[in-house]
């Protein structure tokens, strides 16, 4: 075989060079499809129609489902049906298998933000409780969940929210309850002070910078909880502020002026908490 010259083989290692790199730019398929788009379905409630949008892996299921509860600024955006910080986190269970629903408990009721105390017309422990019991309760109905797989998940008013609902007493459903529950940076402070437990194993994950929350409150509603509760467990990441979970968000100090975002504080995502956190999720869940 005539050898190749010098100019060939250049050329060659030219092509190889430049087909590893595309290769690298679009790693496979599968991780460049986008999430598909969400069904908006309607969960019959008390003297309301909470829309809330559902998203399924594909198959007839059944599936493990997680309830999944926006904060304070609401679900959705002015073009968007769920925010990108939320869709981050669909994508995630559903690669593990999971369905989700997000339940729309400002949308629902024609309402913006609710992040400023003064404007606050829904209440975690009061209105947004009966959307989650509302919508375990149509979850009971569908074919496609499984049923003894049906799980909680929270951030900041939602997650505030959550530990309202796994309390023991606020429990007013016949049918299956949850099997877990993940709350992110709620507000603990008033839970702490009464004597908190959990029907089911809760899962908190604060930052210890979270100026927004209080993550020495939620220590001690935790950590008060033990002996009396199904298996609550909280993590606490240094320097993580608010937000941690969220991907490329710069740290700022929060003035008032977005009436999206809470009135003080700080937010910012946290790289090595965050990954720690969709590792932490995924080994909860799948208990």
């Amino acid at each position: 075989m005539r050898p190749l010259s010098a100019r060939k083989v250049s050329a060659t290692l030219l092509f190889l060079t430049l087909f590893a790199a595309a290769c690298a730019a679009v790693p496979n398929a599968a991780s460049a499809a986008p999430l598909p788009a969400p069904k908006q379905v309607d969960i019959p409630a008390p003297k309301l129609n909470l829309h809330a949008q559902l998203y399924k892996p594909d198959g007839d299921g059944p599936f493990p489902t997680v309830i999944a509860l926006h904060g304070c600024g609401g679900l959705g955006g002015h073009s968007e049906p769920v925010l990108p910080r939320y869709r981050d986190w669909v994508e995630q269970l559903l690669k593990a298998g999971h369905a989700v629903v997000l339940p729309d408990s400002y949308g629902s009721r024609e309402l913006g933000p609710q992040c400023r105390d003064k404007e606050r017309r829904v209440l975690a422990r009061r209105e947004r409780v009966a959307d989650i019991v509302a919508t375990r309760r149509w979850l009971a109905q569908q074919a496609w969940v499984a049923q003894d797989r049906v799980s909680l998940m929270g951030w900041a008013n939602g997650a505030s929210a959550l530990l309202w609902a796994v309390r023991p007493q606020a429990w007013r459903h016949d049918g299956p309850d949850f099997r877990s529950a993940v709350a992110f940076y709620p507000d603990c402070r008033i839970s702490a002070g009464l004597g908190w437990s959990a029907r089911m194993p809760t899962l908190l994950l604060i930052g210890a910078k979270d100026d927004v929350s209080s993550p020495s409150a939620c220590r001690q509603m935790v950590e008060g909880a033990r002996g009396r509760s199904a298996l609550a467990r909280i993590e606490i990441y240094p320097g993580a502020p608010h937000d941690f979970d969220r991907a490329n968000l710069p740290l700022r100090a929060l003035g008032g002026g977005d009436a999206g975002q809470p009135e003080r504080g700080h937010i910012g995502g946290d790289a090595e908490a965050r990954i720690d956190s969709q590792k932490r999720v995924a080994e909860w869940l799948a208990r």
